[in-house]
């Protein structure tokens, strides 16, 4: 047994600190967190100063009693967890629940995974921060408080399963709050003016008018008086200027760059960082320093110099500018400057040759440019055309990396010819094109991550756990709308004469971007209305200031929680006893037919329009179609709802209609349901294109083949290619040729399928109906009817006992109820029995 038992949080972290370990350490995971707040409970003592009620999960137990047994035959016990609020916490929880003894405990804390840094860390161990302990726990407990009281309103109020955040429903707001700027903006257009001129030389390049025109005659009337115009050089400016690189990653610029260059969401940037982090390749991802040690400085000196030579090297410090910032870390680096690339998965190749680009250039030189300013004039009218152009001197830190920008129509200035003042100049033409105000941009991941780091809400640990949220509570989506087409006019002034053209552009494709959706906005609504200090960005942004003065020892975290939950409370209960119930309606005008009111408002089952008041008796209800929302349908397109199901015939003796459903709209043939192609309009689906759908549905559905006598199908789903056999999906992978599976591809496919189903039953005792087999992720599962439990990783699933099983399941399943409750039921008032017998009447 050894000496010295490490704890870390992750397996991974645990095998490359092994590495630079002897013998007598033994270094074992707790797998992140070991305790937390119970699931089914607030667990949060508020009269006895919001004390929490930790607990051991049901599968970190077995984890928890290994560390615990060899943390009693250790002479010493080191707490490696991570160097941020959550580490520590993790660390404390670890002394609590191993019952550590504190004379033989030590904790260590280190911000890369280096043989060098491990072992500066082993001699200077430190005891556990309560300070960041306490930090951590006010974060819990006050993000449990929101959610765990906020929520029953929002069912109470707005519709049942709802769930709001501290910080989740903020970012909401931001989203909101741009929709709607969107919604109401008005475009207007106007005209550019760009010329192309020709110098003595006959090199040709593009210069602009500083200024717009209104209308399409003033542009018309400016290329008028173009015409058999000369043009000379005015003036002619160069002077010297430079760029400057940019500074070393934080938390929150890796997740922006990574999503501008390698098109990565933001969830996806933390995952890969963290792998790189664990192998020992970068410091830790959660930062939000842009500080290098004197150690990476010289290193990074060092290889600048042997790579591209002394002049390209130019150390720097950086200050970091973000609210609220923490600057005891280091900004994201790779351990090694020497390392160029490495040789792993290629997503986080690609993240590690952003970080060691982007840290390298940051202490690189400046590029040198020259840029050029000319102006020229007109012998016909005042108007002044403009062109500026740059030359790279030396290319400095740019031979490395060059920052991306958020910008989508920025322009990059190019090279202009040799000119001189006076120089004659011809035109080849002048175009004034007709171009439209933008309104707001749409959020990306990357943008809302750098709105909230301004706003100083959130840490570089909560803006993938949020983004995440807000869109698997369907709040937010990403959007996939591609566009709307737009016409434009361009007049063009050429060899005298002045051609006009009508011109397409696309505009106003949000694809990937952030978009909410009807109860994203519902939500936001009743939020905003009725708690507007919780969804305030300044007392947000103020509720992490307090966590970090909790974390810095200058404030009492449950004296902070005192003031907090004095003002929230009471401000709950008056909201659920007399706020207005929500549902977002909007009344659209008049049903010309019936006269009668048009609405569109929140139902049961999602966003819907409606014919009539609420005391109508005999209004009509339609649902809204995907790509519809409650914010922007029109009157007419409502109406359009009322229209469906429509019935266009009979087919081979089966009725055919086309309808709009949940998922969008679809023809009816039958009991067969066949999606419409994207873009198709219900409306317009005649009875001949829905016979061609179904005849289409039918040659897909044909059998290509048998296996065991049993038909094999084929199509094309979300996930891709498959085929079906016996009730079961089989996903066609690449190396197969779809279009042309023979029989022994069919025979491959399907028993290779049932293979892999065999080889992922770990266990399966049939008499009482119990399997566990493999899952995901190296995960586990225990099956058992509907009883679904999944095991974590640390869990030998395989070594589980038939008793361990059923005691895992037990824990799990819903308690049967008892003879003593059924006969407690027969005592029940009056009153509730007749509600019972009402809702059991209703729900008939």
């Amino acid at each position: 047994m050894a000496k010295n038992l490490v704890i870390v949080e992750s397996p991974a972290k645990a095998k490359t600190i092994e590495k630079f370990l002897g013998k007598d350490y033994q270094v074992e995971s707790s797998y992140g967190h070991i305790a937390d707040l119970p699931s089914k409970e607030i667990g949060v003592d508020i009269d006895n100063n919001f004390k929490p009620k930790y607990e051991v999960s049901s599968d970190k137990k077995a984890v928890v009693k290994k560390l615990k047994d060899l943390s009693k035959s250790a002479e010493i016990v080191w707490l490696a967890s991570d160097e941020d609020r959550e580490g520590e916490a993790i660390a404390w929880h670890l002394a609590e629940e191993l019952k550590l003894d504190q004379n033989k405990t030590k904790r260590i804390v280190f911000h890369e995974i280096t043989k060098t840094a491990i072992q500066k860390a082993i001699e200077n161990p430190r005891g556990i921060n309560y300070d960041l302990v306490n930090a951590q726990q006010a974060r819990r407990v006050l993000d449990r408080l929101v959610g765990y009281e906020l929520s029953p309103v929002l069912w109470k109020k707005v519709k049942g399963g709802l769930s709001a955040g501290r910080v989740q429903s903020v970012s909401v707001r931001l989203i909101v709050e741009r929709e709607r700027e969107i919604q109401d903006f008005k475009a207007e257009g106007s005209y550019s003016v760009t010329a192309e001129f020709a110098n003595e030389a006959g090199k040709a390049f593009k210069a602009k008018l500083p200024h717009n025109f209104k209308t399409k005659q003033e542009a018309e009337n400016f290329l008028k008086q173009n015409i058999g115009s000369d043009y000379k050089v005015s003036d002619l400016e160069t002077k010297p200027t430079k760029k400057s690189p940019a500074a070393p990653f934080t938390t929150s610029t890796l997740q922006q760059e990574a999503a501008r260059k390698l098109y990565f969401p933001v969830g996806v940037t933390m995952m890969l960082a963290q792998r790189l982090y664990e192998a020992g390749l970068i410091t830790y991802m959660r930062t939000d320093s842009v500080n290098l040690s004197q150690e990476a400085m010289a290193a990074a000196e060092a290889e600048i110099i042997r790579s591209y030579g002394k002049e390209f090297s130019k150390p720097r410090n950086y200050a970091t500018k973000t609210k609220g910032a923490q600057e005891a870390h280091e900004a994201i680096r790779p351990t090694d400057m020497s390392l160029h690339s490495v040789n792993i998965d290629r997503d986080q190749a690609r993240l590690y040759d952003l970080i060691w680009k982007r840290t390298l250039a940051s202490q690189m030189s400046d590029a040198q440019l020259e840029r050029t300013n000319v102006k020229i004039v007109a012998s016909n009218h005042k108007e002044v055309f403009g062109a500026v152009g740059e030359v790279l001197l030396f290319e400095g830190f740019l031979k490395v990396y060059l920052e991306g920008n958020d910008d989508e129509e920025e322009e990059q200035e190019g090279m202009l010819p040799a000119l001189k003042i006076n120089e004659k100049l011809t035109n080849n033409y002048i175009t004034a094109t007709e171009r439209f105000s933008r309104p707001p941009a749409r959020y990306t991941e990357a943008s809302l991550v750098k709105k909230l780091e301004e706003l100083g809400i959130g840490r570089p640990s909560t803006y993938a756990p949020t983004i995440s949220t807000i869109i698997n509570r369907n709040y937010v989506e990403k959007g996939s709308f591609e566009g709307q087409e737009r016409k434009y006019a361009m007049l063009t002034l050429k060899g005298g004469k002045i051609a006009d053209q009508e011109l397409k552009e696309n505009f106003g494709s949000d694809k990937g971007k952030l978009v909410p959706t009807d109860i994203g906005m519902i939500v936001n609504d009743f939020l905003v209305k009725n708690f507007e200090t919780i969804l305030d960005y300044n007392f947000t942004a103020k509720v992490e200031q307090d966590f970090d003065e909790i974390a810095a020892g200058n404030e009492d975290w449950a004296t902070m929680m005192r003031v907090f939950y004095d003002h929230f409370h009471p401000t709950v209960k008056n909201v659920e006893e007399n706020a207005e119930r929500e549902s977002g309606e909007r009344i659209l005008g008049v049903d010309p037919k019936s006269g009668k009111q048009v609405s569109v408002r929140l139902g049961k089952f999602g966003p819907m329009a409606q014919i009539g008041d609420v005391d109508d008796e005999e209004k009509q209800f339609a649902s809204l179609r995907p790509e519809q929302n409650i914010g922007n349908i029109t009157l007419e397109e409502a109406l359009n709802l009322f229209l469906l199901p429509k019935n266009l015939g009979t087919y081979k003796g089966e009725e055919v209609e086309v309808n709009n459903g949940r998922f969008g709209p679809y023809v009816r043939f039958g009991s067969v349901f066949i999606s419409l192609p994207k873009g198709e309009e219900p409306l317009d689906v005649s009875f001949d294109r829905a016979v061609e759908l179904i005849k289409e549905k039918e040659q897909a559905d044909a059998p290509i083949g048998t296996y065991k006598n049993e038909p094999v199908q084929k199509g094309v789903g979300r996930f891709g290619p498959f085929i079906k056999w016996n009730g079961m999906f089989i996903n066609v992978n690449k190396k197969y040729n779809f279009d042309n599976l023979s029989q022994s591809d069919i025979v491959a496919l399907i028993e290779e399928k049932l293979q892999k189903d065999i080889d992922k039953v770990l266990h399966n005792w049939e008499e009482e109906g119990i399997r566990v087999e493999k899952a995901r992720w190296g995960r586990s599962v225990i099956l058992k009817g509907k009883v679904k439990i999944e095991l974590s990783k640390e869990v030998d699933a395989s070594k589980l006992t038939l008793d361990e099983v059923k005691e895992m399941i037990e824990k799990k399943a819903p308690a049967k109820k008892t003879a003593a409750k059924k006969t407690t039921a027969k005592k029940a008032t009056t009153k509730t029995a007749a509600k019972k017998a009402t809702t059991t009447a209703k729900k008939k």
